[in-house]
């Protein structure tokens, strides 16, 4: 029947749902939890009157007809959730006419209709089909995810020995923070039964790091042949295979490889539990997640490592961070340690750092926005990606490659702001087969061994006579080719 229910006008509504059929009526129960302030508007008398039966406030009407909202009270946001296309689109016209204030969530029938309930006005668009798409794809990732972690701790569960979880070489943050949570996972599933040992080789030098490991008390072991011999399982957090950046001889059994990296599929161990999720902004955040999914309870020393090595390897949350890792951030906040997580990202910076930085900004040398600066010899190799985060900030300037040399190799560290490169990419495939290389889009690093070289005592010269062609295969694969000389700051 026409719209005979309509009621005189009584002041504002907070909500407005015009058509419930089983989505606006799903809507309506909803919104019941946090108010009874609910007006419905249905063109189907019965179902009308079973609303108002069920006590909701209800009125019949067509929403395509203008003249029914003159006798409505002002809504605050307004639900347009028929199942007719026309009829949505004329109801959203209409009440952005009436109530410009209101906010309009409207249902579209495809995504034609979808463009056209946008371009009327509606705040949010929702095309059933789509969500419920997602819906059911999110949940089976999400349980894909969860049967992942099981089977590491069914895995675990059956080992009894030592474990050596493998951190890179140089390890950072999110390599010692994944190892930790690593090993408490272990220690849980084998009830203690397995001796788990985290290992590492080369130095912990960068100032907030070694605040990191001192702060909570982190145990770690240098990677030695004895050490090997004496782990009867294998596990590396933050790498992919023995000898991609670890000490670890080639061929090696490795049992767990946990990485966020992005890596070719021959560059990853075979192994009896493998986990790569290049789609992460960090593998402390796969871990995290292994912990939610497993129940098992986080300690505040391992949620502050993991906390920090999420933020250290998204750069503070603006570099290659997803939701999935701001999800897993929101789960450690409330069990993190405020005070240490203060001291840990205020370090005092050591001399060697500062003496870095000055021989990087003064050896500088620009051409066609690239910037190149060996800072010579150097025993923190850490102190080489803080120039480089420095100087690519400096106006002119895209893309920073810093370099030098230490005991055992030639260290570079790339920095980049621009998006037509990927460094991660750049670097394996100019240093990749003389030596180890990779990262980020815009971050990465390489060494190159000095092999029998490495008996030289004057570094630095060595590093003068060595580094031109070394530096050409990285400038022939971004096209770098006219010499421009050396700009000052």
């Amino acid at each position: 029947m026409a719209d005979a229910d309509l009621r005189e006008p009584q002041g504002e509504v907070e909500y407005m749902v015009l058509g419930c059929g089983s989505i606006g009526y799903n809507v309506i129960e909803e919104l019941e939890s946090e108010t009874r302030s609910i007006l419905v508007v249905d063109r189907d008398e019965k179902r009308v009157k079973d609303l108002l039966d069920q006590n909701y406030d209800a009125v019949t009407g067509d929403i395509r007809n203008p003249a029914i909202f003159d006798s409505l009270r002002v809504p605050k946001v307004v639900f347009v959730l028929s199942n007719e296309k026309d009829a949505n689109l004329a109801a959203v016209q209409t009440i952005k006419g009436r109530f410009p204030e209101a906010e309009v969530i409207a249902r579209a029938m495809d995504p034609l209709s979808q463009s056209a309930l946008e371009a009327a006005g509606a705040e949010f668009v929702i095309y059933p089909q789509e969500v419920v798409a997602k819906a059911a794809v999110h949940q089976i990732r999400k349980l894909h995810v969860t049967r992942i972690a099981q089977r590491l701790f069914r895995m675990l569960e059956s080992w009894e020995g030592a474990l050596g979880i493998v951190t890179h070489n140089n390890p950072d943050p999110d390599a010692i923070s994944s190892a930790m949570a690593l090993a408490a996972i272990a220690r849980a599933a084998s009830d203690r039964r397995l001796q788990v040992r985290i290992l590492y080789e080369g130095n912990i030098g960068h100032q907030e790091n070694r605040a990191f490991v001192n702060l909570l008390d982190i145990r770690m072991e240098r990677l030695t042949p004895q050490v090997l011999r004496e782990c009867r399982y294998l596990a590396l957090v933050d790498s992919s295979a023995p000898g991609v950046n670890n000490n670890i001889p080639p061929g090696t059994p490795i049992n767990i490889v946990i990485d966020h990296h992005r890596i070719e599929s021959e560059a990853v161990a075979a192994a009896d539990f493998v986990d790569i999720r290049p789609g992460l902004g960090a593998t402390a955040s796969i871990l995290t997640q292994y912990l939610q999914d497993l129940d098992i309870p986080v300690d505040r020393k391992v949620a502050t490592a993991l906390l920090y090595g999420i933020r250290a390897d998204t750069r503070d949350f603006r570099r290659n961070v997803t939701p999935q890792d701001l999800n897993n951030v929101a789960f450690l906040l409330p069990l993190t340690d405020n005070d240490l997580l203060d001291k840990i990202t205020s370090p005092s910076i050591s001399k060697e750092t500062l003496d870095v930085l000055g021989k990087a900004v003064q050896n500088r040398v620009i051409r066609s926005g690239y910037l190149f600066s060996n800072v010579g010899y150097v025993r923190n190799r850490d102190a080489l990606p803080q120039a480089a985060d420095y100087l690519i900030n400096l106006e002119g300037v895209n893309t920073a490659l810093i370099y030098g040399i230490g005991d055992t190799g030639i260290i570079l560290t790339a920095r980049s702001r621009d998006v037509r490169i990927n460094l991660g990419a750049v670097l394996t495939e100019a240093f990749g087969e003389i030596g180890d290389a990779g990262g980020h889009p815009n971050m990465a690093a390489a060494v190159i061994p000095l092999s029998f070289f490495s008996m030289v005592d004057d570094k630095e010269k060595l590093l003068s006579l060595v580094i031109d062609p070394v530096l050409k295969r990285f400038e022939n694969i971004v096209g770098l080719e006219k010499k421009e000389g050396r700009n000052e700051l």
